[in-house]
């Protein structure tokens, strides 16, 4: 039987616009089995889990488990563990780390503050501070939610950290089984589908040097899909790598068809015309699922504004 990983690649499925949206984006360490709803079933306190869930829901804060890549022996002991929190939105994208070895104390963060943008809560909660280490590259890794993520994303996990990316982990879900192996790299915020080891390192160096690598690249989790798809729609007509030169700064319209401003930190206006379609003939989102047909966002126009048009369109 066919993997929709397969099915999705054979058919050459779009990956632009189908990345998780999140703001911001809390990751809590727990090694152990995952089950597929992982804060709930998960050797973290389901209870913990359940408040967890309830205090981010509506304030742009995505919480995940990570765990190193490998064997995951848990043996319940209390032990220190490994806690980030990111904030994606261009112009003021961070990444802070911290340690703790009592997990409840992420209910005291100010989530609404923390998806807004605002690190200290995060810092005075967990005693936190500023990662300086490598970026983040977070491999969807939980067999439970889709076999492909196992299949695919443990493997490539488990080489990344052979080959010495420090940061590299498994992660509990980031959407999109079908685009197995899943790849989210922090602190910018882009995801990845069918991810290889060679062009994670890639992508990796590009976070460094401050650049977006677009080949293979869902879209930044900052913006809902179709800006996700916008945005990446711009950077292939204009050639901007620059990881923190564009925004969307509004999207009009309701699906099935929205037009998406997107603009640059030198002024530059564009207008991208994104339509959602059905993806045909129709494929399993998921191995297991029924059959059906995903949306997908498909750019019809890219078009700069000219200085005139910029003016009226952030005139009062």
């Amino acid at each position: 039987m066919s993997t929709c990983t397969k099915v999705s690649r054979e058919l050459d499925e779009p990956l632009a616009g189908t990345a998780a949206t999140a703001r911001t984006w809390l990751l809590v360490e727990q090694s152990g089995p995952w089950g597929a709803r992982a804060l709930t079933s998960s050797h973290l306190d389901p209870d913990l889990g359940r408040a967890l869930e309830k205090a981010t829901e509506g304030t742009g804060v995505r919480i995940a488990l990570i765990r190193r890549p490998g064997r995951h022996a848990d043996c319940h002991t209390a032990a220190e563990r490994k806690v980030y929190a990111a904030h994606t939105a261009p112009g003021n994208v961070w990444l802070h780390s911290a340690t703790t070895s009592a997990p409840e104390q992420l209910l005291k963060l100010d989530f609404a503050a923390l998806g807004g943008g605002a690190s200290d809560t995060f810092d005075t909660v967990l005693d936190g501070r500023p990662h300086t280490g490598d970026p983040l590259a977070l491999v969807c890794t939980n067999g439970k939610r889709d076999r492909c993520c196992a299949l695919l994303g443990r493997p490539l996990a488990a080489e990344l950290a052979a080959s010495g990316v420090d940061g590299a982990w498994e992660v509990t879900h980031l959407g999109g089984h079908r685009f197995s192996p899943t790849l989210l790299v922090l602190p910018f915020g882009y995801a990845y589908g069918r991810a290889e080891a060679h062009a994670v390192k890639e992508i990796l160096q590009g976070v460094r040097e401050g650049r977006v690598v677009t080949e293979g690249c869902r879209g930044s989790s900052a913006w809902e899909r179709p800006g996700q798809a916008a945005e990446l729609a711009v950077r292939t007509a204009t050639g901007e790598e620059a990881a923190d030169t564009l925004t969307v700064v509004r999207t009009d319209g309701t699906a099935p068809r929205w037009e998406v401003t997107v603009a640059h930190t030198d002024g530059s206006i564009w207008r991208v015309t994104v339509a959602q379609g059905a993806s045909m003939p129709p494929r399993q989102e998921s191995c297991g699922s029924a059959l059906g047909s995903p949306a997908r966002m498909d750019v019809l126009a890219v078009r700069e504004l000219s200085r005139p048009a910029v003016a009226s369109l952030v005139a009062p």
